[in-house]
This record gives structure tokens, C-alpha cells and sequence, in this order.
């Protein structure tokens, strides 16, 4: 694939693709908090604020693995913060990409439950025209939640604003369930603009049949996806999610990727282009620009 004239839009600005001359962790978070939603039970662990832990390991990983790229999935109702995306970004040099959209109905609560798909959907294109958080940081990203396998009746009428928006402006859609896939194409969105997480080998094999790609993060996964021959479909992350996942509070961190599971796509017989493929080639596709592609 040629990353000429391919820009990504991050919390800094749009870049083009060609900066990005390394592996890209696609589907991680920089800070959340998830710890108290409505409904379901309370966790203490489930939050991430470290800045400190989580600059150093992403400035770490772009001296030693070149990383230079992080697409951060925090979205209204888990308690994003764009400013502190910035200055992570800035404080290890590696870029980042913010997401507008909705998280789980626990989570985002009243802002999906009171509100129509009309304003769910004004709601987004706000974001994406004008800037997240206050500030004139744009998202690159558009991210749609389920508590459960199946949507909850806020959470499809979030998915269905997700995929106005996206239509709208062409900008790429994370999912984490087959049910708000099935919401998203068939409300037209391109199954190329859309990744969705799963962890059964079952359901990955259909995301990748729908022309999705499918984020995962052990190695087992990407080789039954190879095996199908679904290797241009794939994302591959390290998946830190809480604090408890940060190599500080003893964690594989934003690093296992690198220290764990692509070693063992290499010990498995994976050449250096398909691991290319899937860490770099495969995200720049999904996350381009309007007009870029």
C-alpha cells in the first residue's frame, strides 16, 4: 500500500501517513474510567489515569520499536479527557488519535437514554466540526459500545447516530460486538470504515467474512485469521484498558505487543511483510481521511 497523499487526523492535527514509518497500536486507552456505571457492577480497577506511567511507556516504545502512532478508543461517558491526550502525545512524541462516540449505556447514561438519533447524531458532528473537551482537537475515530452482546435500545439508537455521523464525514467506526455491527452496515456504513473487537475465533472469522477488520491481541487470534486467510483484515494492539494493565502497577503494558505476542507470530513461521500488514499497513487503511484512501 502507498501512504502517499493518506493523512490521519490526530489529537494535534492531521498528519500524513507516511510519518508513521512503524508498528501502530490501534485499539488501546490512555485514560478512562469506567468504574461506577449504573446498572451493573461497580469495579475500583476499572480506570486509567497514569500519565506519568503512560508517557514513559509510549516514549520507550517509540525509541525502541519505532512506535510512533496510538489510536485511543475513551469515549463520551468513560471520562475522556483530550487535553490529556495532548500532552501525552506531546510528552512521547508519539501521535494520538481521539474518538468521539458513545461508550456502554452504564456509562453514557442519560446522554443516550433521553435522546433521539437526530440529536445523538448532532451531537457527534459537533465534536468532529468543532473539537472535543473544549478544546480544537477533531477525533479521528467514531466509537460505538454495548454493555452486552446484544445492544440495549439506547445503545442501538447510539449506534445508528454512529453511523449517520460516519457517514457523514467518512470517518473510520470501532465496535466491540456483532450486534452493533450488524446495526452499522446495515445503516450503510462501508465495512472497510468499520473495526470490531471480539475475542471468540468464531465470531472474528465473521467480522473478517463481512469485510470488517477485527481487533485482537494474542497472536493466537491473528494465526486462526491468517489460516482463513483474513490477513488483510486484522488489527492487532496490546489492548491496555486499566491501570491494572500499565507495566508501573505491574502490567505487559503498551508493550506487549512487542515483547510478547510478536514473538510469537515469528516463532511461528510469520514473515516481516505480513506482520507489516497487520501492525501498519492494515490501520493506516482503516483510520485514513476522507479522500485519502
Amino acid at each position: 500500500m502507498s501512504f502517499n497523499d493518506v493523512r490521519i487526523q490526530t489529537v494535534t492535527g492531521t498528519l500524513p501517513a507516511s510519518v508513521f514509518d512503524g508498528p501502530i497500536l490501534p485499539h488501546e486507552h490512555l485514560r478512562t474510567d469506567t468504574r461506577w456505571g449504573i446498572g451493573v457492577d461497580s469495579d475500583p480497577r476499572r480506570w486509567l489515569d497514569e500519565e506519568a506511567y503512560v508517557t514513559g511507556e509510549l516514549k520507550r516504545l517509540g525509541r525502541d520499536h519505532a512506535l510512533n502512532l496510538v489510536v485511543e478508543h475513551t469515549a463520551l461517558g468513560a471520562a475522556r479527557d483530550t487535553a490529556a491526550l495532548a500532552r501525552l502525545s506531546a510528552g512521547s512524541r508519539v501521535a494520538v488519535v481521539a474518538s468521539t462516540g458513545f461508550a456502554a449505556e452504564p456509562f453514557a447514561g442519560d446522554l443516550i437514554r433521553r435522546n433521539g438519533v437526530d440529536d445523538l447524531t448532532g451531537d457527534l458532528l459537533r465534536e468532529i466540526g468543532v473539537g472535543l473537551d473544549g478544546t480544537s482537537a477533531r477525533p479521528g475515530l467514531i466509537v460505538t459500545s454495548a454493555w452486552q452482546e446484544t445492544p440495549s435500545p439506547a445503545e442501538e439508537r447510539a449506534a445508528v447516530a454512529v453511523a449517520r455521523a460516519s457517514l457523514r464525514t467518512d470517518l473510520p467506526v470501532a465496535a466491540d460486538c456483532l450486534g452493533l455491527l450488524e446495526v452499522l452496515l446495515t445503516s450503510g456504513v462501508p465495512a472497510g470504515r468499520v473495526s470490531v473487537r471480539a475475542a471468540d475465533h468464531l465470531v472474528q472469522r465473521k467480522i473478517a467474512e463481512s469485510g470488517s477488520y477485527v481487533s485482537v491481541t494474542g497472536a493466537e487470534d491473528v494465526l486462526a485469521l491468517l489460516e482463513a486467510g483474513h490477513a488483510a483484515r486484522i488489527l492487532l494492539s496490546s489492548g491496555v484498558a486499566r491501570q491494572g494493565d500499565v507495566a508501573g502497577y505491574g502490567g505487559d503494558g503498551y508493550a506487549r505487543l512487542f515483547d510478547r505476542v510478536l514473538p510469537a507470530l515469528v516463532r511461528s513461521g510469520v514473515d516481516a511483510a505480513t506482520i507489516r500488514l497487520i501492525t501498519q499497513e492494515n490501520p493506516v487503511r482503516w483510520l485514513a481521511l476522507p479522500g485519502t484512501r
